[in-house]
C-alpha cells in the first residue's frame, strides 16, 4: 500500500503531481535495483518537473520584442529566485533548478537528524545579512518528519523570505501536516505523496535514503 490512509487530508498548500512521466520517474527511484547513476539522473529530471509546476505562479511583467517581422507583446519574469538545498540530498537537486532558471542563487543550508530524537540539527548556514531573493525554493528530495523542512523554513523567515516554497520528491502526511501547520503559507510541491513513517522516522514505502543512494554510500551487504 503506497497511499496514506484515508482520514489524511491534505491541506491546499499541498501540491503532489499526477503527471505520468513524473509517476514513471517515481517508480524508478523507488526500486532498489536502481544504481547511484541512474538514481542520480532520474532525482535531476524529477526536480526539473517539479521546480517547472513550483514556477507556475512566478511575477512577470510585460515588455515588447522585435521579431524578424515586427514587434510583439512578451513578458519576463521579474522574480528574483533563491534555491536552498538542504544538505546533502538536496545537492542532487540543484543542477536542474539551475538550467530552468540560470539567474538563480544558490544558498545551501546544513541540517542533520538526530536518530535518537529525530530533531533537525543545524550545522551549516551560509545565508547574507539579509534576504536578496523574492522567492526561495527549497530543495530536499524527502519530507518525513517535516523537522529539517521546518527548521529551514523558519531560518529562511528569520533572514527576510516572505515568499517559500518547498520542492520534494516523496512526502509522508506526517511530515505535510508538520510543515503546514508550523507554516501554513508555504506551498510543497512533490512527486508522491507516501502512507506514514516507521518507528524510524523513514518514508513508507519510501524509496530508503535519498542522499546514500544518490551518492553511493548506503549499506552494502
Amino acid at each position: 500500500m503506497t497511499e496514506p490512509s484515508p482520514a489524511f487530508s491534505p491541506p491546499p498548500s499541498f501540491r503532489v503531481s499526477r503527471h505520468p512521466v513524473v509517476l514513471h520517474k517515481v517508480a524508478v527511484l523507488r526500486d532498489e535495483q536502481t544504481d547511484p547513476r541512474t538514481f542520480r539522473a532520474v532525482v535531476r529530471e524529477l526536480s526539473w518537473l517539479l521546480g517547472y509546476e513550483a514556477l507556475a505562479d512566478a511575477h512577470l511583467r510585460p515588455r515588447r520584442v522585435q521579431t524578424p517581422l515586427e514587434t510583439a507583446d512578451a513578458h519576463e519574469l521579474t522574480d528574483r529566485i533563491g534555491l536552498v538545498p538542504i544538505l546533502r540530498a538536496g545537492l542532487g537537486m540543484v543542477d536542474a533548478m539551475l538550467e530552468l532558471m540560470p539567474g538563480a542563487e544558490v544558498w545551501h543550508l546544513g541540517l542533520f537528524r538526530d536518530e535518537r530524537t529525530l530533531r533537525p540539527i543545524e550545522y551549516y548556514n551560509k545565508l547574507p545579512d539579509s534576504a536578496t531573493v523574492d522567492l526561495c525554493l527549497i530543495l530536499d528530495p524527502m519530507l518525513a518528519t517535516g523537522g529539517s523542512a521546518t527548521a529551514a523554513i523558519d531560518v529562511l523567515k528569520r533572514w527576510g523570505a516572505t515568499r517559500i516554497k518547498l520542492i520534494n520528491l516523496i512526502a509522508a502526511p506526517e511530515g505535510v501536516a508538520a510543515v503546514t501547520t508550523a507554516h501554513p503559507d508555504v506551498t510543497i510541491h512533490c512527486a508522491a505523496l507516501d502512507r506514514a513513517l516507521n518507528d524510524r522516522g523513514y518514508i513508507l514505502p519510501g524509496l530508503g535514503d535519498a542522499g546514500d543512494r544518490q551518492f553511493g554510500t548506503g549499506r552494502r551487504d
